[in-house]
């Protein structure tokens, strides 16, 4: 193992009926507080939770503003909303009332609000994030963990760029997570989430740290829940057990716990998504189902031991009379099974997709230097994986 340390600030409030947690967390602010409620395209309004948190925002005497309409794959030009909106407001608090994107978008406004120039300097590291407004979130999907982490992912639509990015000054200070704010998610984002939650946790599978027993088992224990627990959600889709589960699993696959002790992970897949996504505006969890199990049959080309690994661990493949090649393409071939099974895509051309901006997607992938630590990509080992991905 690799010297680590650990710190994770967010402060969690798991399970049925904590958004009661909403007041007290605003008290402790002050009295009178501007809160910016941030959320998506309005289903917090259908399902109740909208309801919900008005109710404790009003109990605590907040003034309230709103910023609606965020997208799946959050822009720059609504962070520019929200960013306008804080400082036109003094804004003390941001609350993220819906999933990864949401939250996202979120953390970008919290940096550019204290910010002078645009927050795309930030995001693109040509300025230091130095401070932000505090974050607050109530989960409603289960997939990406943004809820405990320090990350964000922002698309420049106006230049077709689509940016991973993090700072310690954007963990959200509290994040309520009630599963039955989940159970109005409909079947296709469900099957992204989990595939988005078992890709974060692959990610971080995929190090070149000696003796990790302990983090390893922890990941595959992670991806068989997920195995065992996604297809009977998707049967009972109104299950608190089943959504407790994944959400649970979501969060924790990606707050760095995950990452104790290694060099941390791969996550070549999640840029060439990213690549991917800034250019046809895809699902991400649509996006990394077609693609990981093609970058697991690039890399095992050159070392198949830990997707090997994986197929007998997580996918429990009997290593009988077969080499390390084999079982390692019968893994690969497992997960893409799986996901496609729970109603994930297996190709590109599902989104419509074709060959035409590969040499678009290779450039973006590499917008910043060094993908992938368990086998460094270069451009042509890029173009490989997305040409097994047609």
């Amino acid at each position: 193992m690799n010297t680590f340390v650990q710190y994770n600030p967010t402060k969690l409030y798991f399970g049925k009926g904590q958004i009661c947690q909403l007041s007290q967390e605003l008290n402790k602010l002050g009295h009178s507080v501007n809160v910016l409620v941030v959320y998506g395209g309005g289903s917090i309004k259908k399902n109740g939770v909208y309801d919900d948190v008005m109710k404790e925002l009003k109990s605590a005497a907040a003034h309230i503003v709103e910023l609606s309409g965020v997208e799946p794959n959050p822009r720059l030009s609504t962070v520019h909303k929200g960013v306008e909106i804080c400082k036109q407001e003094n804004i003390d608090l941001l609350l993220a009332v819906g999933g990864g994107s949401v939250i996202d978008c979120t953390k970008a406004i919290a940096i550019g609000a204290k910010y002078e120039g645009d927050a795309w300097d930030l995001i693109t590291r040509k300025a230091e994030i130095k401070e932000a407004l505090p974050i607050g979130t109530v989960l409603t999907l289960a997939a990406t963990g943004s809820e405990m982490n320090s990350t964000s992912v922002i698309t420049n639509w106006e230049t077709k760029d689509k940016l991973g990015w993090s700072s310690p000054h954007v963990h959200p200070r509290f994040s309520i997570l009630d599963p039955e704010y989940t159970f109005s998610v409909p079947r296709d984002q469900t099957v992204y989430g989990i595939v988005d939650s078992m890709s974060h946790a692959l990610e971080s599978y995929f190090h070149r740290t000696k003796n990790t027993p302990m983090i390893d088992g922890f990941i595959e224990s992670f991806l068989r829940t997920a195995i065992q627990t996604g297809p009977r959600l998707l049967e009972d889709m109104q299950s608190f057990e089943y959504r407790e589960t994944m959400m649970y699993v979501s969060t924790t696959a990606f707050n760095d716990t995950l990452l104790n002790g290694t060099d941390g992970g791969d996550w070549a897949t999640h840029r060439i998504e990213h690549a991917v996504s800034a250019l046809y505006d895809i699902p991400h969890g649509g996006g990394l189902a077609i693609l990981f199990p093609n970058w697991l049959e690039h890399v095992l080309e050159e070392d198949p031991s830990r997707v090997k690994q994986l197929a007998v661990n997580v996918f429990g493949m009997d290593p009988t009379g077969k080499s390390d090649t084999e079982l390692a393409k019968e893994g690969a071939q497992a997960l893409r099974d799986f996901w496609n099974s729970l109603g994930a895509p297996s190709t590109l051309g599902d989104y419509d997709i074709d060959d035409s901006e590969f040499g678009s997607i290779v450039e973006k992938t590499f917008i910043k230097p060094g993908v992938g630590t368990y086998k460094e990509l270069d451009p042509e080992s890029v173009m490989d994986i997305l040409k097994r991905s047609l």
